[in-house]
């Protein structure tokens, strides 16, 4: 049986959006001692407006970053090209750059999953 659910829930579609690359490379910015690494989203969500980035070490700690965007607003099958920006030193600990769906408490649509895309950097 528990075979029988787990099928039925691969063949269902999965809505999700999209961040890409899905491994990244930090490049030198304009900045002396700033580092930048450029990333792409696709909202595949009809339910989800508004999607918050963050930057995290290898233990999943928050690293300071600089993006023109924090939390973005994509309406549903838009895209949005954006830059993000740390110190050369924390590009170092820098792992991981994330996006997560952000649900609204008070919409009429009762969505209660989130989505999480990360994407890594190279070693």
């Amino acid at each position: 049986m528990y075979r029988a659910i787990a099928l039925l829930l691969l063949a269902l579609p999965a809505y999700a959006h999209e961040m890409t690359p899905a491994h990244l490379k930090w490049q030198v910015s304009h900045v002396e001692g700033v580092m930048k690494a450029e990333l792409k989203m696709f909202n595949k969500r009809r339910d989800v407006e508004f999607y918050e980035i963050g930057v995290f070490d290898k233990d999943w700690q928050p690293v300071p970053f600089v993006s023109r965007y924090k939390v973005m607003r994509m309406p549903y099958l838009s895209h949005v090209e954006f830059d993000v920006y740390v110190s050369a030193m924390d590009s170092v600990v820098a792992e991981y750059v994330c996006s997560v769906s952000k649900l609204r408490e008070n919409s009429d649509k009762k969505t209660m999953i989130a989505s999480r895309i990360c994407s890594r950097f190279k070693p």
